[in-house]
């Protein structure tokens, strides 16, 4: 695979948790980055945790002093769209709503250059149905990052109708300078890792609303019998619980099965303000507020 020239001009729309999390994933790769949203408080959030990442990474071994300075050099911020004129990659990381992400792309069809790739990090949205709010579907690419996206190795590239081949081996390239494996996706409803992971947390949360086992019993279960990495109530709390709810809801609403549908314990914690590691208490509590679990 022919990888790209390094470093790009990477823009991320969306401080949150993803979008956070994918600035760093793209700083590590050692792309240039502006973080883009709405706020100056939300940028400052953004940066805020992406800083924490790296520290953390830095005081662990993880990536060296000079790795840590020129990632840290390579961030800008901006509460404009404008900023995003002379990205060679746009990935977009806003709310889970197919208009949103439409209108988006619309308005960035006139600020980038035409040679711009479009990624949506939609989780389980039609790509296609986001791309025909651009004037350019054939560079609208699905690029799906796995939560928390620095951890997590996996990126599912999932083409829309009209994209274009040479779209998809720009953001296979891309993706894998970063380090990231990749799946290709058909685009349906939660692709792959979502449709088969949801169910299975709703189910987890089910069983611990019905009393069969408490939050630790379920995770040791999951990742002693099963060999996952993480149990689900960690792995939720880590995603955080209100990004669950978006997910299971998006996916019930298109699907219809109940599987999908958020156990009523969720909206409960959301209600709560407990919404796993950000808010420093999910299923679990936790001393600090993190956005990774670095």
């Amino acid at each position: 695979m022919t990888q790209p020239r390094s470093p790009l001009n990477v823009s991320v729309i969306g401080a949150g948790t993803m979008g956070s999390g994918i600035a760093i994933t793209s700083l590590l790769g050692a792309h240039n980055v502006c973080l883009i949203d709405v706020d100056d408080e939300r940028i400052e959030l953004g940066k805020e945790q992406v800083a924490k990442f790296l520290a953390r990474s830095l005081s662990l071994g993880k990536i060296s002093e000079s790795d840590h300075a020129a990632a840290t050099g390579r961030l800008s911020a901006s509460t404009s769209l404008k900023s995003a004129r002379d990205a060679d990659i746009v990935i977009e990381a806003v709310f889970e709503d197919v208009e949103v992400k439409q209108a988006l792309f619309a308005e960035l069809d006139a600020i980038c250059r035409p040679d711009t790739l479009f990624h949506t990090n939609t989780s389980t949205l039609s790509v296609t149905a986001i791309a025909a709010g651009s004037e350019r579907p054939d560079r609208v690419v699905g690029t799906h990052y796995c939560n928390p996206a620095p951890l997590m190795k996996l990126v599912e590239v999932v083409p829309g109708r009209r994209s274009a081949d040479e779209a998809i081996r720009r953001s296979v390239a891309y993706i894998e300078s970063i380090g990231k494996s990749i799946v290709t996706a058909k685009d349906v409803p939660g692709f792959i890792v979502n449709r088969l992971l949801v169910p299975f947390e709703n189910d987890c949360i089910r069983a611990l609303q019905a009393g069969r086992a408490d939050v630790e019993t379920i995770d040791a279960a999951v990742t002693l019998a099963l060999g996952y990495p993480m149990g689900p109530f960690k792995l939720l709390d880590t995603v955080g619980l209100d990004i669950h709810y978006a997910v299971s809801m998006s996916l019930f609403t298109q699907l219809h099965n109940p599987r999908f549908a958020p156990p009523p314990l969720v909206t409960q914690m959301i209600a709560a303000g407990d919404l796993g590691r950000k808010t420093g208490r999910g299923f679990y509590s936790y001393e600090q507020k993190l956005a990774f679990g670095a």
